[in-house]
């Protein structure tokens, strides 16, 4: 039987200023997709609001958290000022994150808790339509040559 790992990942903003629009929150569940492929991971759900994040994550058996966390921080924030994504104010994450184990049976749950974010903070939520839209493919963020790519892709549950 094949070792699954599910974890609930969460950060906050540089003081919780509302820096995340809809098209930096386009552009980060596009990244986080393609970052965590490239750590060996797969993001089953995001939760993008104006002030922070949340990622339901699979991972590989054999796996480097702060790594894969500094992937999906560090460079996210890097991308999208360099790339002139965040276009008002700088895209900036508080320092740490909060990483909780899930079990198979709690995954569900994790997952509809994690996608319900903009319900959950109404004053931080982004125009789901609009974020929608904004989730479209992007040129250029594709995975890298040492993508893994024999990471087995499984549909969610």
């Amino acid at each position: 039987m094949p070792t699954r790992i599910y974890v609930h990942a969460s950060w906050t903003t540089f003081a919780r200023l509302p820096l995340i629009d809809t098209a930096v929150a386009g552009f980060l569940d596009r990244f986080f997709r393609v970052e965590a492929e490239r750590h060996g991971a797969r993001v089953l759900e995001t939760g993008i609001v104006r002030d922070h994040v949340h990622v339901a994550l699979e991972l590989s058996p054999t796996f480097d958290v702060p790594r894969l966390m500094q992937g999906l921080k560090g460079a996210s924030a890097r991308i999208a000022n360099r790339d002139g994504i965040a276009t008002r104010q700088s895209l900036r994450w508080a320092q740490g994150y909060d990483l909780r184990s899930v079990g198979p049976r709690q995954l569900r749950g994790v997952i509809a808790y994690v996608k319900s974010q903009g319900e959950r903070h109404p004053q931080q939520a982004l125009a789901s339509d609009v974020l929608q839209d904004a989730i479209g493919a992007e040129p250029g963020l594709q995975p890298t040559e040492t993508s893994r790519a024999d990471v087995p892709v499984r549909s969610s549950p």
